[in-house]
């Protein structure tokens, strides 16, 4: 894709779709919205991700990705999480996070291509795996060097608030809440609350579906005994969310029979967060996500029902039977 006047002119729209791309949305507007929840929290960290968007949309452009994935903003997807995740977890005023949420961002590009080329073997979509392997390599390598090496206590937007030993009314609100906030690396209940009402503009089944999957996911980790600051703080449910939000409406159509294999998939995503925390380092980001609903739609393939396009709209791309013409799927 060249850089014609043309596609100058929607390279702005094309960023901000990167960004709605984090809850399976193709929309600028959704986009913004996602942005001004971020910089409610912190202006640096909306700066970041939009900035992290826009280098990762340049580049693919620049390398000539298909014109179908940059209208969709899926360049912009795995790179805005990156930077979003230096600013986050290293510190957004470092002029070193800075360079280094740059370079990577270009490499996490690479990174989704060569995903992309390598899952297409078994039809899948790369969904944040770059993201995930960028982010497991930064906090694993970020201790070594004195320049990336984490601010002690982490940053206020990653401080968990203190959450009593059982979870009353309001604690079980705000953790509903976090679990979509903590998608973005943020423990606000208000920014989790934006995200969700963008979500609910953008599309109102979405919007159901990820609060289905929330909700999956605290009752999961209360059911299984999670410590209450957990389950509070929406880290056991922000993978819940994805899965849920991927299995019934943007991978495969929302139809009765979907919405039951999602949410078991939302439980299930919540039920491994622990075991790929362990695994990679301490931090679990979204490899629960990604590695749950691979497994679900490789299975989906085996049931009809769930694969059929009863109830498959336009905005339904990625779906694990066809192609799309406007991908709408991380």
């Amino acid at each position: 894709m060249s850089w014609t006047p043309g596609g100058v002119r929607g390279f702005g729209r094309q960023a901000l779709r990167g960004l709605s791309q984090v809850l399976f949305r193709a929309d600028g507007r959704t986009g913004a919205l996602f942005c001004l929840a971020l910089c409610t929290v912190d202006w640096r960290y909306g700066a970041y991700a939009l900035g992290g968007a826009a280098l990762g949309t340049a580049t693919a452009r620049l390398l000539g990705t298909v014109r179908e994935r940059a209208e969709a903003g899926l360049d912009g997807l795995n790179p805005a999480l990156f930077a979003l995740c230096c600013a986050a977890l290293l510190g957004p005023a470092r002029p070193a996070t800075a360079l280094l949420a740059a370079g990577g961002c270009v490499v996490v590009t690479i990174a989704t291509a060569a995903l992309t080329h390598l899952l297409s073997v078994w039809q899948l979509p790369p969904l944040t795996a770059a993201f995930c392997l960028a982010a497991t390599a930064l906090t694993t390598a970020a201790p070594a060097f004195e320049r990336l090496r984490p601010p002690p206590g982490g940053t206020p937007a990653l401080a968990a608030a203190p959450a009593p030993a059982a979870l009353p009314l309001d604690a079980t609100v705000r953790a509903f809440f976090h679990a979509v906030s903590q998608i973005l690396f943020l423990d606000r209940w208000y920014a989790g609350a934006l995200l969700l009402a963008a979500l609910f503009l953008a599309n109102r089944t979405a919007g159901w579906v990820a609060c289905a999957g929330g909700a999956t996911g605290i009752l999961t980790a209360w059911a299984l005994g999670a410590p209450a600051a957990r389950v509070a703080d929406g880290s056991l449910g922000c993978n819940a969310v994805l899965t849920a939000l991927a299995l019934c409406g943007a991978l495969l159509p929302a139809t009765p029979a979907t919405l039951p294999y999602a949410l078991l998939g939302a439980a299930t995503a919540t039920a491994v967060t622990p075991a790929v925390a362990a695994l990679a380092g301490g931090r679990a980001f979204t490899w629960p996500f990604v590695v749950t609903t691979f497994a679900f739609l490789l299975a989906a393939r085996s049931f009809p029902r769930l694969t059929a396009s009863r109830g498959r709209r336009r905005g339904n791309p990625l779906a694990v039977r066809t192609r799309p013409r406007l991908p709408s799927a991380p």
